[in-house]
């Protein structure tokens, strides 16, 4: 696993500028198969948690592929008994293979060894195997692979700017025509329609000298030597991939990063220490997406179910409100000396959600991570109640509407520091239920009478 800055420039779909981003993608070493990738403007834990997501559950692919580019569903049962819906219904199969890795091969960006991916691992039975400092060929593959897509794809693509000064040509910039998520559907469809069924010249048999396969043929050929893959078959296999940090259970529910959350889950736990020892000593695993802040999950100890956690202060939004965008606007008040005023840094936060997020280059990156159309996990992350529609008045970041941009904003400050990932917030200074809904209720106001 690894990831790159393209060559290529793409549009950003809230400020219309153009904008560099960064593609990170997973293969199978035994069958060059691209298993999973994702574009974002940089590459966060909760990104690489996703792909690996990915290789287990891969995504349905467009109704419109060629059947070629088209996975069968990998990981079923040995055993089945589907309806005859099932069976008469339309099929649209997977964009890519389903993989179960064993071991995960990654360089030493922050991204790939955090506390969140080395937990993920942990729990899934995954080892980590870091590469060899200035040692190429431990992952030369995959340098490979992004050579192949700047030769075979990004070069023909409008706004690309090339490798050197010597490629660039003259404003590469002004070409600028795909948004974000149409360049990863652009990458994605040409992965499965041409990559995966191109002759390789590393795919080779021993007892068949002079033939070349294609990934997808190398794949079929595994599955013919070693057998079928038994994907895990948990229905909230999603929720095993999020963010896990440990905290006190209160009688108003749990709080991390100034944000409380609580939910009837709970209520058998208040005030009461976890058995678990160690660094989580007499505190409770709560699980977390940083992809939207407005929900955390508790998985009971006694029944194994999952159970959601709301922000109480979160307002109901059609789009999500993730942990960079939060920490982004605590900054800026920090930095323009309101950090008393809590709710006016929210307040700040949707004025440049709307106005002025594309002038900063810390702003850039919250637009394009609040453009993406869905998050990583999102359709896997749905607890019982949730499925039951009980959460139906709860916040929902299933359908985004993009903000319309507007004159007449501050610009802001262009020296801010970068996001970490940091598992050490919970139970911070106690905070007011209302510490973000008043900056909310009066924006959304605002928005309504535009």
């Amino acid at each position: 696993m690894d990831s790159t800055r393209l060559d290529v420039f793409a549009l950003d779909p809230i400020t219309l500028k153009w904008v560099s981003v960064e593609l990170t993608v997973a293969m199978d070493w035994y069958t060059r198969c691209i298993t999973a990738l994702r574009l974002s403007p940089t590459t966060k834990s909760s990104d690489v948690a996703g792909l690996l997501y990915q290789t287990f559950r891969p995504p349905p692919a467009p109704a419109d592929w060629p059947r070629e580019a088209v996975w069968p569903e990998h990981g079923v049962p040995r055993s089945v008994f589907p309806s005859v819906e099932w069976l008469t219904g339309d099929s649209t199969g997977q964009c890519l293979p389903t993989v179960i890795p064993e071991t995960l091969v990654v360089d030493h960006g922050k991204a790939f060894r955090s506390q969140h991916i080395n937990s993920v691992c942990q729990r899934l039975g995954i080892s980590i195997q870091p590469a060899r400092i200035r040692t190429g060929r431990d992952k030369g593959i995959l340098e490979r692979f992004f050579l192949t897509v700047r030769e075979g794809l990004l070069q023909h693509l409008p706004g690309y700017k090339g490798p050197d000064v010597y490629s660039r040509g003259e404003s590469p910039e002004h070409e600028a025509f795909f948004y974000v998520d149409e360049l990863e559907q652009i990458i994605r469809k040409w992965v499965a329609v041409v990559y995966h069924n191109r002759p390789h010249d590393g795919l080779v048999d021993p007892s068949v000298p002079g033939l070349r396969m294609s990934p997808a043929e190398m794949y079929e050929h595994g599955i013919a030597r070693a057998g079928f893959i038994e994907a895990p078959r948990d229905p909230d296999l999603a929720f095993e991939f999020l963010k896990t940090t440990h905290g006190r259970i209160h009688h108003y529910g749990v709080q991390f990063d100034k944000r409380r959350y609580n939910g009837p889950a709970l209520d058998g736990y208040r005030n009461t220490d976890s058995p678990y020892t160690g660094k989580a000593k007499r505190r409770w695993p709560i699980h977390i997406d940083p992809d939207d802040v407005t929900r955390v999950y508790f998985r009971d100890p006694i029944t194994r179910k999952w159970h959601t956690l709301r922000w109480s202060a979160a307002p109901k939004s059609p789009f999500p409100y993730d942990e960079y965008t939060v920490a982004h606007a605590r900054r800026l008040a920090v930095a323009q000396g309101r950090s008393d005023d809590p709710a006016a840094a929210m307040a700040a936060l949707l004025r440049d959600w709307n106005l002025e997020l594309g002038k900063t280059a810390a702003g850039r990156r919250i637009a394009l991570k609040l453009s993406r159309e869905r998050a990583s996990l999102l359709d896997g992350l749905a607890t019982e109640e949730d499925r039951l529609g009980s959460g139906a008045d709860a916040p929902t970041c299933a359908h985004r509407d993009e903000p319309s941009a507007q004159p007449d904003s501050p610009v802001l400050d262009d020296h801010l520091d970068q996001l970490g990932d940091s598992d050490d917030d919970w139970d911070d200074d106690i905070v007011d239920d209302d510490y973000y809904a008043d900056a909310f209720e009066d924006t959304n106001d605002d928005r309504g009478h535009q």
